[in-house]
């Protein structure tokens, strides 16, 4: 019988792995989510406070929150399905690609926050 679990990408090939390997792996996509609301929230924060910062740069401050929590969504979705898949198929792991991207955006959204302070 095939697997009828979501993503088949992921469920149809290999072997079940641990589940301990398997709901840790779950957890991390977790806390990618928690990251990603949390980015979210000070986008929309940021704007609906109305904060004694330079207008222009405090609305692009906040688009750049809000696109990291996308980015934050999507790259602990597609991390969980990567690892997921390469323990049923018994590989190696794949290495981090997102955070640096993440890190970098707060620190430049933070910089435009600190900069608009004190226009």
């Amino acid at each position: 019988m095939a697997d009828s679990r979501f993503p088949r990408s992921v469920y149809s090939v290999g072997e079940e792995p641990d589940p301990r390997f398997s709901l840790a792996n779950e957890r991390t996509f977790l806390a990618w989510i928690r990251t990603s609301l949390a980015l979210l929230a000070v986008g929309v924060a940021i704007e609906a406070l109305q904060l004694q910062i330079q207008p222009v740069l405090r609305f692009i401050a906040a688009v750049i929150f809000v696109l990291l929590a996308v980015i934050a969504a999507v790259h602990g979705w597609m991390s969980w399905m990567h690892h997921e898949r390469a323990m049923r198929l018994g590989r190696a792991l794949p290495a981090p690609s997102t955070a640096p991207i993440i890190a970098v955006g707060v620190v430049l959204a933070a910089l435009l926050l600190a900069v608009g302070l004190f226009l």
